[in-house]
Protein backbone atom coordinates (compact mmCIF):
# COMPACT_ATOMS: atom_id res chain seq x y z
CA UNK A 1 0.00 0.00 0.00
CA UNK A 2 1.28 3.41 -0.56
CA UNK A 3 3.48 5.21 1.94
CA UNK A 4 1.50 3.44 4.76
CA UNK A 5 2.22 -0.06 3.89
CA UNK A 6 4.44 -0.56 0.40
CA UNK A 7 4.90 1.93 -2.12
CA UNK A 8 4.60 0.84 -5.61
CA UNK A 9 3.72 2.50 -8.55
CA UNK A 10 0.68 3.40 -9.58
CA UNK A 11 -0.93 1.54 -12.69
CA UNK A 12 -4.37 2.09 -14.37
CA UNK A 13 -5.56 -1.01 -15.77
CA UNK A 14 -6.83 -0.47 -19.34
CA UNK A 15 -9.56 -3.52 -18.84
CA UNK A 16 -13.40 -2.72 -19.12
CA UNK A 17 -15.07 -2.89 -15.58
CA UNK A 18 -16.86 -6.19 -15.12
CA UNK A 19 -20.19 -3.82 -14.89
CA UNK A 20 -20.05 -0.54 -16.53
CA UNK A 21 -22.51 2.37 -15.77
CA UNK A 22 -25.71 3.11 -18.20
CA UNK A 23 -27.51 6.12 -18.19
CA UNK A 24 -29.44 5.02 -15.18
CA UNK A 25 -26.59 4.34 -13.29
CA UNK A 26 -24.83 7.79 -14.34
CA UNK A 27 -28.03 9.81 -13.56
CA UNK A 28 -27.99 8.13 -9.99
CA UNK A 29 -24.79 8.84 -9.20
CA UNK A 30 -24.84 12.68 -10.12
CA UNK A 31 -28.22 12.85 -8.38
CA UNK A 32 -27.07 11.36 -5.27
CA UNK A 33 -24.89 13.01 -2.11
CA UNK A 34 -21.97 10.75 -2.57
CA UNK A 35 -19.45 11.08 0.49
CA UNK A 36 -16.36 9.13 0.42
CA UNK A 37 -14.66 9.53 3.81
CA UNK A 38 -11.32 8.21 3.18
CA UNK A 39 -9.09 9.73 0.10
CA UNK A 40 -5.87 10.32 0.48
CA UNK A 41 -5.13 13.54 -1.46
CA UNK A 42 -3.22 15.41 1.37
CA UNK A 43 -0.21 12.90 1.83
CA UNK A 44 0.06 12.99 -2.12
CA UNK A 45 -0.09 16.99 -2.25
CA UNK A 46 2.33 17.47 0.75
CA UNK A 47 4.62 14.52 -1.17
CA UNK A 48 4.50 15.89 -4.90
CA UNK A 49 1.75 19.58 -5.08
CA UNK A 50 -0.19 19.58 -7.93
CA UNK A 51 -3.26 21.84 -8.81
CA UNK A 52 -6.41 19.08 -8.15
CA UNK A 53 -8.59 21.65 -9.24
CA UNK A 54 -7.36 20.10 -12.43
CA UNK A 55 -7.21 16.83 -14.17
CA UNK A 56 -3.98 15.63 -12.06
CA UNK A 57 -2.54 12.09 -13.54
CA UNK A 58 -0.99 10.95 -10.70
CA UNK A 59 -4.20 11.08 -8.63
CA UNK A 60 -7.13 9.12 -8.23
CA UNK A 61 -8.77 12.32 -6.73
CA UNK A 62 -8.83 15.77 -8.55
CA UNK A 63 -12.24 18.36 -9.44
CA UNK A 64 -13.20 16.44 -12.56
CA UNK A 65 -12.80 13.15 -11.61
CA UNK A 66 -14.96 14.13 -9.06
CA UNK A 67 -17.51 15.64 -10.84
CA UNK A 68 -17.31 12.83 -13.49
CA UNK A 69 -18.42 10.66 -10.94
CA UNK A 70 -20.53 12.36 -8.76
CA UNK A 71 -18.64 12.88 -5.73
CA UNK A 72 -19.83 15.44 -3.60
CA UNK A 73 -18.47 15.06 -0.48
CA UNK A 74 -14.31 13.99 -0.03
CA UNK A 75 -12.89 13.58 3.17
CA UNK A 76 -9.79 14.60 2.90
CA UNK A 77 -6.96 11.83 5.08
CA UNK A 78 -4.72 13.61 7.56
CA UNK A 79 -2.49 10.83 7.93
CA UNK A 80 0.50 10.25 9.71
CA UNK A 81 2.47 7.49 10.50
CA UNK A 82 4.27 5.28 13.69
CA UNK A 83 7.38 6.58 12.33
CA UNK A 84 5.74 10.41 12.61
CA UNK A 85 4.79 9.80 16.34
CA UNK A 86 7.63 8.00 17.31
CA UNK A 87 10.31 10.90 16.12
CA UNK A 88 7.78 13.52 17.25
CA UNK A 89 6.80 15.13 13.65
CA UNK A 90 3.27 13.89 13.66
CA UNK A 91 1.59 17.44 14.56
CA UNK A 92 3.67 19.49 12.26
CA UNK A 93 2.84 16.99 9.24
CA UNK A 94 -0.96 16.73 10.45
CA UNK A 95 -0.79 20.93 9.79
CA UNK A 96 0.78 20.67 6.67
CA UNK A 97 -1.36 18.82 5.33
CA UNK A 98 -4.40 20.84 6.64
CA UNK A 99 -3.04 23.80 5.27
CA UNK A 100 -2.50 22.15 2.00
CA UNK A 101 -6.65 21.46 1.75
CA UNK A 102 -7.52 24.73 2.84
CA UNK A 103 -5.35 26.29 0.28
CA UNK A 104 -6.44 24.06 -2.62
CA UNK A 105 -10.10 25.22 -1.62
CA UNK A 106 -8.77 28.64 -1.63
CA UNK A 107 -7.25 28.53 -4.61
CA UNK A 108 -10.68 27.39 -6.33
CA UNK A 109 -13.67 28.77 -4.14
CA UNK A 110 -15.93 28.06 -7.56
CA UNK A 111 -14.76 23.99 -7.69
CA UNK A 112 -14.31 23.08 -3.76
CA UNK A 113 -15.49 24.38 -0.34
CA UNK A 114 -14.08 22.99 3.24
CA UNK A 115 -17.04 21.73 5.03
CA UNK A 116 -17.39 21.25 8.70
CA UNK A 117 -21.31 20.64 9.32
CA UNK A 118 -23.60 17.89 7.35
CA UNK A 119 -26.13 20.92 8.03
CA UNK A 120 -24.25 22.73 5.29
CA UNK A 121 -24.47 20.23 2.67
CA UNK A 122 -27.31 21.50 0.53
CA UNK A 123 -25.63 25.05 0.68
CA UNK A 124 -22.12 24.33 -0.54
CA UNK A 125 -22.57 21.79 -2.98
CA UNK A 126 -24.58 24.29 -5.02
CA UNK A 127 -23.00 25.52 -8.40
CA UNK A 128 -20.90 21.72 -8.45
CA UNK A 129 -18.51 22.05 -5.93
CA UNK A 130 -16.90 19.52 -4.18
CA UNK A 131 -16.61 19.42 -0.59
CA UNK A 132 -13.86 18.42 1.76
CA UNK A 133 -14.46 18.01 5.26
CA UNK A 134 -10.94 16.67 6.94
CA UNK A 135 -10.31 12.95 8.80
CA UNK A 136 -7.64 12.94 10.88
CA UNK A 137 -6.31 9.11 10.39
CA UNK A 138 -4.14 8.49 13.38
CA UNK A 139 -4.35 10.27 17.01
CA UNK A 140 -0.54 10.78 16.93
CA UNK A 141 -0.40 14.74 16.38
CA UNK A 142 -2.73 14.53 19.66
CA UNK A 143 0.01 13.12 21.48
CA UNK A 144 -0.76 13.18 24.99
CA UNK A 145 -1.98 16.92 25.18
CA UNK A 146 -5.99 16.60 25.20
CA UNK A 147 -6.09 20.17 23.94
CA UNK A 148 -5.16 19.38 21.05
CA UNK A 149 -8.61 17.47 20.09
CA UNK A 150 -9.95 21.21 20.30
CA UNK A 151 -6.93 22.38 18.50
CA UNK A 152 -7.77 20.39 15.33
CA UNK A 153 -11.63 20.49 15.54
CA UNK A 154 -10.82 24.03 15.47
CA UNK A 155 -9.08 23.70 12.21
CA UNK A 156 -11.85 21.44 10.84
CA UNK A 157 -11.26 17.43 11.94
CA UNK A 158 -14.52 16.01 11.85
CA UNK A 159 -13.39 12.45 12.23
CA UNK A 160 -10.55 10.69 14.27
CA UNK A 161 -8.96 7.09 13.50
CA UNK A 162 -7.50 6.12 16.63
CA UNK A 163 -4.36 4.59 15.86
CA UNK A 164 -2.71 3.30 12.58
CA UNK A 165 -0.10 0.84 12.20
CA UNK A 166 1.20 0.66 15.73
CA UNK A 167 -0.25 1.72 19.28
CA UNK A 168 0.04 4.86 20.15
CA UNK A 169 -0.67 6.78 23.56
CA UNK A 170 -4.57 5.88 22.86
CA UNK A 171 -5.13 2.83 21.21
CA UNK A 172 -3.34 -0.58 20.43
CA UNK A 173 -3.67 -0.69 16.40
CA UNK A 174 -4.91 -4.34 14.52
CA UNK A 175 -1.41 -4.73 13.21
CA UNK A 176 0.87 -4.56 16.23
CA UNK A 177 2.48 -7.91 16.83
CA UNK A 178 2.15 -6.70 20.84
CA UNK A 179 -0.25 -4.81 22.61
CA UNK A 180 -0.25 -2.11 24.18
CA UNK A 181 -3.22 -1.04 26.16
CA UNK A 182 -5.65 -4.44 25.56
CA UNK A 183 -7.75 -1.81 24.68
CA UNK A 184 -8.16 2.12 25.00
CA UNK A 185 -5.32 3.13 27.27
CA UNK A 186 -6.76 5.75 30.44
CA UNK A 187 -5.68 8.71 27.91
CA UNK A 188 -7.80 7.33 25.20
CA UNK A 189 -11.05 7.22 26.98
CA UNK A 190 -10.80 11.11 27.68
CA UNK A 191 -10.18 11.45 24.33
CA UNK A 192 -13.12 9.31 23.02
CA UNK A 193 -14.49 11.90 25.66
CA UNK A 194 -13.55 14.92 23.86
CA UNK A 195 -14.64 13.92 20.80
CA UNK A 196 -18.04 13.09 21.71
CA UNK A 197 -18.37 16.80 23.55
CA UNK A 198 -17.18 18.44 20.53
CA UNK A 199 -18.94 16.47 17.84
CA UNK A 200 -15.99 14.90 16.39
CA UNK A 201 -17.06 11.05 14.88
CA UNK A 202 -15.09 8.20 16.59
CA UNK A 203 -13.77 5.82 14.49
CA UNK A 204 -12.57 2.27 14.83
CA UNK A 205 -10.77 1.32 11.41
CA UNK A 206 -7.18 0.36 11.66
CA UNK A 207 -7.41 -0.03 15.79
CA UNK A 208 -7.67 -4.04 17.65
CA UNK A 209 -10.48 -5.44 18.49
CA UNK A 210 -9.72 -4.91 22.41
CA UNK A 211 -9.92 -1.18 21.50
CA UNK A 212 -12.50 -0.98 19.31
CA UNK A 213 -14.80 -2.94 21.93
CA UNK A 214 -13.81 -0.63 24.16
CA UNK A 215 -14.38 2.51 22.09
CA UNK A 216 -17.81 1.37 21.33
CA UNK A 217 -18.53 0.83 24.66
CA UNK A 218 -16.96 4.21 26.10
CA UNK A 219 -18.96 6.32 22.86
CA UNK A 220 -22.39 7.75 23.97
CA UNK A 221 -22.65 8.91 20.57
CA UNK A 222 -22.55 6.28 17.14
CA UNK A 223 -18.82 5.64 15.87
CA UNK A 224 -17.70 5.16 12.55
CA UNK A 225 -15.47 2.46 10.87
CA UNK A 226 -14.09 4.79 8.16
CA UNK A 227 -12.71 2.16 5.61
CA UNK A 228 -13.00 -1.20 6.98
CA UNK A 229 -13.87 -3.89 4.82
CA UNK A 230 -14.87 -7.44 6.36
CA UNK A 231 -13.09 -10.13 8.10
CA UNK A 232 -15.29 -12.45 6.58
CA UNK A 233 -13.86 -12.48 3.19
CA UNK A 234 -10.23 -12.24 4.81
CA UNK A 235 -10.10 -14.43 8.07
CA UNK A 236 -6.98 -13.92 10.36
CA UNK A 237 -6.73 -9.90 9.07
CA UNK A 238 -7.69 -8.13 11.83
CA UNK A 239 -7.62 -5.26 9.92
CA UNK A 240 -10.83 -5.96 8.41
CA UNK A 241 -14.01 -5.13 10.93
CA UNK A 242 -15.57 -8.75 12.83
CA UNK A 243 -19.02 -9.49 12.59
CA UNK A 244 -19.03 -9.27 16.38
CA UNK A 245 -17.63 -5.70 15.87
CA UNK A 246 -19.81 -4.72 12.98
CA UNK A 247 -22.91 -5.91 14.51
CA UNK A 248 -21.93 -3.35 17.25
CA UNK A 249 -21.40 -0.28 15.39
CA UNK A 250 -24.71 -0.90 14.03
CA UNK A 251 -26.22 -1.13 17.55
CA UNK A 252 -24.75 2.01 18.65
CA UNK A 253 -26.40 3.57 15.28
CA UNK A 254 -22.99 3.96 13.35
CA UNK A 255 -21.89 2.84 10.07
CA UNK A 256 -19.00 1.03 8.57
CA UNK A 257 -17.26 2.47 5.32
CA UNK A 258 -16.20 -0.16 2.61
CA UNK A 259 -12.88 0.30 0.77
CA UNK A 260 -12.01 -0.37 -2.17
CA UNK A 261 -8.65 -1.20 -2.07
CA UNK A 262 -7.16 -4.78 -3.18
CA UNK A 263 -5.76 -5.65 0.18
CA UNK A 264 -8.81 -5.44 1.83
CA UNK A 265 -11.34 -7.09 -0.54
CA UNK A 266 -9.08 -10.09 -2.09
CA UNK A 267 -8.41 -12.61 0.34
CA UNK A 268 -4.82 -13.13 -1.11
CA UNK A 269 -3.75 -9.79 -1.36
CA UNK A 270 -4.85 -9.55 2.61
CA UNK A 271 -2.71 -12.03 3.80
CA UNK A 272 0.17 -10.75 2.23
CA UNK A 273 -0.38 -7.01 3.96
CA UNK A 274 -1.04 -8.64 7.27
CA UNK A 275 2.37 -10.61 6.36
CA UNK A 276 4.29 -8.00 5.70
CA UNK A 277 3.77 -5.72 9.01
CA UNK A 278 4.66 -8.96 10.74
CA UNK A 279 7.70 -8.95 8.70
CA UNK A 280 8.63 -5.49 9.35
CA UNK A 281 7.92 -6.01 12.80
CA UNK A 282 10.93 -8.56 12.89
CA UNK A 283 13.09 -6.71 10.44
CA UNK A 284 12.53 -3.56 13.39
CA UNK A 285 13.68 -6.07 15.67
CA UNK A 286 16.38 -7.74 13.72
CA UNK A 287 17.65 -3.19 13.51
CA UNK A 288 17.40 -3.52 17.16
CA UNK A 289 19.98 -5.61 17.90
CA UNK A 290 22.01 -4.39 14.81
CA UNK A 291 22.32 -1.30 16.07
CA UNK A 292 23.36 -2.17 20.08
CA UNK A 293 25.86 -4.08 18.29
CA UNK A 294 27.10 -1.16 15.97
CA UNK A 295 26.41 -2.73 12.93
CA UNK A 296 24.44 -1.28 9.82
CA UNK A 297 20.93 -1.82 9.63
CA UNK A 298 18.70 -3.19 7.15
CA UNK A 299 17.56 -0.85 4.96
CA UNK A 300 13.53 -0.65 5.25
CA UNK A 301 12.86 1.04 1.72
CA UNK A 302 14.88 -1.90 0.00
CA UNK A 303 13.24 -4.26 2.18
CA UNK A 304 9.49 -2.56 0.97
CA UNK A 305 10.98 -2.63 -3.04
CA UNK A 306 11.77 -6.57 -2.58
CA UNK A 307 8.68 -6.95 -0.84
CA UNK A 308 5.62 -5.44 -3.61
CA UNK A 309 7.84 -7.17 -6.27
CA UNK A 310 7.41 -10.64 -4.66
CA UNK A 311 3.98 -9.85 -3.68
CA UNK A 312 2.30 -8.01 -6.47
CA UNK A 313 -1.21 -6.91 -6.01
CA UNK A 314 -3.80 -10.19 -7.73
CA UNK A 315 -6.05 -9.68 -10.37
CA UNK A 316 -9.37 -7.94 -8.97
CA UNK A 317 -12.72 -6.90 -9.73
CA UNK A 318 -15.02 -4.87 -8.65
CA UNK A 319 -17.64 -7.63 -7.72
CA UNK A 320 -15.24 -8.07 -4.46
CA UNK A 321 -16.45 -4.64 -3.57
CA UNK A 322 -20.08 -5.38 -4.23
CA UNK A 323 -19.71 -8.68 -2.06
CA UNK A 324 -18.72 -6.82 0.62
CA UNK A 325 -21.73 -4.43 0.20
CA UNK A 326 -24.03 -7.56 -0.23
CA UNK A 327 -22.23 -9.18 2.98
CA UNK A 328 -22.99 -5.83 5.55
CA UNK A 329 -26.42 -5.32 4.30
CA UNK A 330 -27.46 -9.12 4.89
CA UNK A 331 -24.85 -8.85 8.48
CA UNK A 332 -26.19 -5.19 9.89
CA UNK A 333 -28.72 -3.54 7.73
CA UNK A 334 -28.76 -1.18 4.49
CA UNK A 335 -29.25 2.07 7.16
CA UNK A 336 -25.33 1.22 8.48
CA UNK A 337 -23.59 0.46 5.43
CA UNK A 338 -21.27 3.31 3.18
CA UNK A 339 -18.05 3.93 1.35
CA UNK A 340 -14.53 4.62 2.46
CA UNK A 341 -12.64 4.27 -0.79
CA UNK A 342 -8.92 4.63 0.48
CA UNK A 343 -8.50 6.61 -2.74
CA UNK A 344 -4.92 7.73 -2.96
CA UNK A 345 -3.92 5.82 -0.34
CA UNK A 346 -3.58 2.30 -2.14
CA UNK A 347 -0.51 2.90 -4.50
CA UNK A 348 -3.32 2.15 -7.18
CA UNK A 349 -4.24 -1.19 -6.12
CA UNK A 350 -7.96 -1.11 -7.18
CA UNK A 351 -10.09 -3.50 -8.60
CA UNK A 352 -11.28 -3.48 -11.79
CA UNK A 353 -14.00 -0.50 -12.20
CA UNK A 354 -12.92 1.24 -9.34
CA UNK A 355 -9.72 3.10 -10.31
CA UNK A 356 -10.60 6.54 -9.39
CA UNK A 357 -13.62 8.97 -8.49
CA UNK A 358 -14.85 8.88 -11.80
CA UNK A 359 -16.01 5.75 -11.85
CA UNK A 360 -18.43 6.01 -8.37
CA UNK A 361 -21.27 5.36 -11.82
CA UNK A 362 -19.94 2.05 -11.87
CA UNK A 363 -20.98 0.94 -8.39
CA UNK A 364 -24.07 2.13 -8.71
CA UNK A 365 -24.78 0.03 -11.80
CA UNK A 366 -23.13 -2.81 -9.99
CA UNK A 367 -25.85 -2.15 -6.86
CA UNK A 368 -28.06 -2.06 -9.37
CA UNK A 369 -27.69 -5.18 -11.29
CA UNK A 370 -27.73 -6.46 -7.84
CA UNK A 371 -31.19 -5.43 -7.35
CA UNK A 372 -31.00 -2.72 -4.95
CA UNK A 373 -33.72 0.26 -4.68
CA UNK A 374 -32.19 3.43 -5.67
CA UNK A 375 -33.28 4.95 -2.54
CA UNK A 376 -31.09 2.46 -0.72
CA UNK A 377 -28.14 3.43 -3.33
CA UNK A 378 -28.53 6.62 -1.43
CA UNK A 379 -28.10 5.80 1.73
CA UNK A 380 -25.21 3.69 0.78
CA UNK A 381 -23.40 6.83 -1.12
CA UNK A 382 -23.75 9.01 1.23
CA UNK A 383 -26.76 9.20 3.10
CA UNK A 384 -26.44 7.10 6.31
CA UNK A 385 -22.34 8.48 6.84
CA UNK A 386 -24.43 12.11 6.74
CA UNK A 387 -27.34 10.71 9.23
CA UNK A 388 -24.63 8.95 11.96
CA UNK A 389 -22.31 12.57 11.33
CA UNK A 390 -25.62 14.44 11.88
CA UNK A 391 -26.34 12.06 15.19
CA UNK A 392 -22.63 12.69 16.21
CA UNK A 393 -23.13 16.74 16.29
CA UNK A 394 -26.86 16.71 18.09
CA UNK A 395 -25.31 14.57 20.62
CA UNK A 396 -22.19 16.45 21.20
CA UNK A 397 -25.11 19.51 21.62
Amino acid sequence: MRSKAIAVSILFALSAPAVAADAAAQKLAQDAVIVDTHIDAPGGLTDHWAELGKDALKFEFDYPKARKGGLDVAFMSIYTSAKQDDDGSAWQVANEMIDAVEALAARNPDKFALLRSPKDVERLRQGGRVLLPLGMENGAPIGDDLSQVQFFFDRGVRYITLAHSAANRIADSSYGVERKWHGLSPFGKKVVAEMNRLGIMVDVSHISDESARDTIAASRAPVIASHSAFRHFTPDFERNISDELAKAVAEKGGVVQIPFGIAFVNPKSAADTQAHFRAIDELNKRNEALKAAGKPLESKDAFDEAWAKAHPAPPTKIDAVLDQIDYAVKLIGVDHVGIGSDFDGVGGELPDGLRTVADFPNLVAGLQARGYKDEDIRKILGGNLLRVWTAVEAAAR
